[in-house]
């Protein structure tokens, strides 16, 4: 039974009903017609009469005894994090996956349920193995009950623990093969039958540093992004796919450079993953003429499109950026804000090598409007005299020295605006010049993929101390990311255009109250506010029900 309300002569009238089923047909039959809704409302019989029901509807005293602080709840968890993203977890095929890999090991504890607690914990509130294991005590993860720090660590170890010799072909010169390589390969052929295989990936690394000794091998002095040569670091690549889902990560040493360890990667691909034919997508880090020279010296040859170095490269700036020639016309100029941003595209030979210009309009005019403040603001300091100036790069370029002084050159000037809006691209791929440049763009999905590692999933700085432990924590920021683009494709799928952090940030809104009474125990779904709903929608997970009664 229910209220409904029926309006009639101008007023809205409030009756019970019930649904009753007639000759296979659902349909409402009304009990009682309770009076205008105005004037229950105004004379408090409404509030009187539903509360004189509450009182044989133990549930209803319940919530009224919490609503009015007569009652406290005994224990608050998160149950948001923990329902979404255990439902991806099964989706994903991640946890067969891991459990098939634990087929003959006798652990002693839930080494699935540990590892998906640490992806959890990256994904909510990223930290430490230390962390993790405080922060879980206030969220509701099925079967992570009785885990302890001892137990994340050992779990850490295994996923990144070397393969028996027996099980090394295709390891790089850097790393040997571990239990995350099978995991790996295993969820990318789980993929593979039902979306696609590999015929295009996109490459990137980026460095992380330790604060204590980086394990036995991993930890070496290198050239730091972030800025630290002080510390240790290591390097991590990743690889995605055409559509952008994470598909393996590598580690290496911190003093292995960018050059070196993109061949190594081009065989593992083939050798774990069974490819053939295979396309790299690279910045211009990667390239160098001895790698070039051997990517096509494979058999059969990889195809590749990698960005150039267009200041440093002597071929790139004085003869590809030089040559005449028409821009083909890929986006216009944008007329809404969430238009492509413009681009056009060039092709270029010299001799047997293929490059394609590309040109942004809108990026060129910022970047002439950026170098126009430089310059007003250098012709400022260089009045005063300011020889200090040319320890700072941005005006160092702009420079040139006159007896014992310095003034804007303009030469370099105008060579500069050359550059403006403009990146240039090496392939010995027979796409057009058009999906060339596309292509590359798609690069930028790693870079945000290394965003999310070092900013959003906190994989740095790690305080392991063992190799293998640090593998095994670096590869859960990998599974945390396969969750995330899970998750953003479901909810692309719906049409939704939600902010990562909006959603992670709700989904912990999402919480249930462990409440007492008369020795029974019950739990009551806190109210959920923002863009929980179309989370656990787009999952295709139902909300808790407001309240239940826990299991004993």
């Amino acid at each position: 039974m229910f209220i409904r309300q029926k309006k009639s002569s101008g007023h809205t009238y409030l009756q019970i009903a019930e649904n009753r089923r007639e000759n296979g047909k659902v349909r409402q039959r009304v009990l009682l017609t309770l009076g205008r809704e105005d004037e229950l409302q105004s004379s408090g019989h409404l509030d009187a009469l539903l509360a004189s029901g509450s009182r044989f509807s133990e549930k209803m005293l319940l919530l009224s005894a919490f609503k009015d602080g007569r009652l406290e709840a005994s224990a608050k968890r998160h149950t948001g994090p923990g329902l979404v993203f255990g439902r991806l977890w099964a989706q994903t095929g991640c946890e067969a996956v891991v459990q098939q890999a634990l087929e003959g090991r006798q652990f002693g504890f839930g080494v699935e349920r540990a590892i998906f607690t640490t992806v959890l914990h990256r994904l909510c509130d990223p930290g430490s193995d230390r962390a993790c294991e405080r922060w879980m005590q206030d969220y509701a993860i099925p079967g992570a009950d009785g885990l302890a720090l001892q137990h994340f660590y050992r779990a850490m170890a295994w996923l990144g623990g070397p393969l028996p010799d027996e099980e090394q072909d295709g390891a790089t010169p850097f790393s040997p093969r571990c239990t995350k390589d099978l995991i790996e390969e295993a969820l990318f052929t789980r993929r593979r039958t039902l979306f696609s295989s590999l015929n295009l990936c996109f490459f990137d690394t980026t460095s992380v540093y330790f604060e204590g000794e980086g394990g036995e091998s991993l930890g070496q002095y290198g050239h730091s992004k972030d800025h630290r040569p002080d510390l240790k670091q290591m390097v991590v690549g990743a690889v995605l796919d055409a559509e952008g889902r994470p598909v393996c990560c590598e580690m290496w040493p911190g003093n292995t450079t960018d050059v070196k360890s993109l061949l190594p990667i081009v065989k593992r691909l083939r050798t774990r993953f069974g490819i053939t034919r295979v396309c790299i997508v690279s910045d211009r880090g990667m390239i160098s003429d001895e790698t070039v020279r051997k990517l096509e010296a494979m058999d059969p040859p990889v195809r590749y499109i990698l960005g150039a170095r267009m200041r440093a490269v002597k071929e790139v700036g004085e003869e590809v950026l030089s040559r005449a020639g028409r821009f083909q016309v890929l986006h216009g100029g944008r007329e809404h804000s969430k238009d492509p941003s413009p681009l056009k595209v060039k092709e270029v030979w010299v001799d047997e090598r293929r490059y394609v210009v590309c040109l942004n309009d809108e990026q060129a005019r910022k970047d002439a409007h950026d170098r126009e403040a430089i310059l007003a603001s250098l012709q400022d300091q260089l009045k005063r005299g300011a020889k200090s100036l040319v320890g700072n790069k941005g005006y160092r370029k702009y420079l040139k020295a006159e007896r014992d002084s310095f003034a804007i050159d303009p030469k370099k000037v105008n060579e500069e605006e050359r550059y403006d809006g403009k990146w240039v691209l090496l392939t010995n791929t027979d796409l057009p010049a058009a999906e060339v440049a596309l292509q590359y763009k798609q690069l930028w999905m790693v870079e945000t993929l290394f965003r999310s590692v070092k900013s959003l999933l906190q994989t740095r700085p790690i305080y392991h101390k063992c190799d293998e432990t640090i593998r095994g924590h670096v590869f859960c920021s990998f599974l945390a990311l396969v969750l995330r683009k899970a998750l953003q494709e479901k909810i692309e799928a719906k049409g939704w255009t939600l902010e990562w952090a909006g959603v992670i940030h709700d989904l912990n809104e999402v919480e249930e109250a462990e409440l007492e009474q008369d020795g029974k125990r019950f739990l009551l779904r806190l109210d959920n506010h923002g863009c929980a709903g179309k989370v656990f929608q787009a999952a295709g997970v139902a909300m808790p029900p407001a309240l239940q009664q826990a299991a004993p």
